[in-house]
């Protein structure tokens, strides 16, 4: 599909939705819905515990990576860039962690402020918010996974169909 005559140069075209990598963390992938009402990105965390450590304040925490499933937990732990209220789409407003993650979305290496929050109940584990695509990105919300994606035992394994 052809991108229309006013993207601007450069852009990357996405989505409503797309798979997204997380190398550095250990998550190869994650299924990701691209939301252009939300502000900032957010990420499906438990278990989160903060320390100090030499000063600096960091965050443990455990990321599932496949939907509806329990399994293949991924330890993380990084530097807590801000802690603030975040307005959910119910209207609910909760303190959460911000931390800042190196992510590729779309073939592109992207580094942006996410939040963390039990997305359990919710439809895709991340949310990639305007922040992130103000890096570069379109949204054609025509398309499904325009970026690359994984095999297709990675995917069938993301709804427990491994």
């Amino acid at each position: 599909m052809t991108a229309p005559s006013n993207v601007p140069t450069g852009a990357t075209v996405v989505g409503w939705r797309e798979w997204v990598r997380m190398s550095a963390l250990g998550v190869p992938w994650v299924k990701a819905k691209v939301d252009t009402g939300a502000k900032t990105s957010s990420l499906h965390a438990f278990d989160l515990q903060e320390y100090v450590l030499d000063g600096e304040r960091r965050v443990r925490f455990h990321i599932h990576p496949w939907q509806a499933s329990d399994e293949d937990a991924v330890p993380v732990d990084l530097p807590v860039l801000d802690r603030r209220p975040v307005r959910s789409s119910s209207g609910h407003v909760e303190e959460r962690y911000v931390v800042q993650l190196r992510m590729t979305l779309a073939r592109r290496r992207i580094t942006a402020e996410v939040t963390l929050t039990d997305r359990d109940e919710m439809g895709f584990r991340m949310l990639i918010g305007r922040e992130a695509l103000a890096q570069g990105f379109l949204v054609d919300a025509r398309q499904s996974y325009a970026g690359p994606r994984p095999k297709r035992s990675t995917r069938r394994r993301n709804w427990g169909r491994a």
